[in-house]
């Protein structure tokens, strides 16, 4: 059984910067995808980053594209979420995700089915 435990993050003025760090532990050998959303207050969840555990390939939406980076530290079982130049958008709960299988898209199909407890994270104007 995998389970991921987050940390890092806080609260930053517009333009800063922030990480976002994922522990994970179990059968990590069996982990297909791993990635990170978000929720912003009164608005959808959305995947901001995904990576492919087994050929280090990423992914991000255009609303993130060139300011967020994920990371994976195998040897540690370790994922990250580094994000700059950050926007009050931004702001909400983050998450970290993994899956077994493999599909088609990055952030579904299939969807994600172990999960962080999620963190915070605030971007003032």
């Amino acid at each position: 059984q995998v389970q991921l435990e987050e940390s890092g993050g806080g609260s930053v003025p517009a333009g800063g910067s922030l990480q976002r760090s994922c522990a994970a532990s179990g059968y990590t050998t069996s982990l297909s995808y791993m990635a990170w959303f978000r929720l912003p207050p009164g608005k959808e969840r959305e995947g901001v980053a995904a990576i492919s555990t087994g050929n280090g390939r990423t992914f991000y939406p255009d609303s993130v594209k060139g300011r967020f980076y994920i990371s994976r530290d195998e040897a540690n079982n370790m994922l990250y979420l580094h994000m700059y130049s950050l926007r009050p958008e931004d702001t909400g709960m983050y998450y970290c995700a993994a899956r077994r299988d493999q599909g088609p898209g990055w952030f579904d199909r299939p969807p994600y089915d172990v999960w962080g407890q999620g963190t915070q994270v605030t971007v003032s104007s």
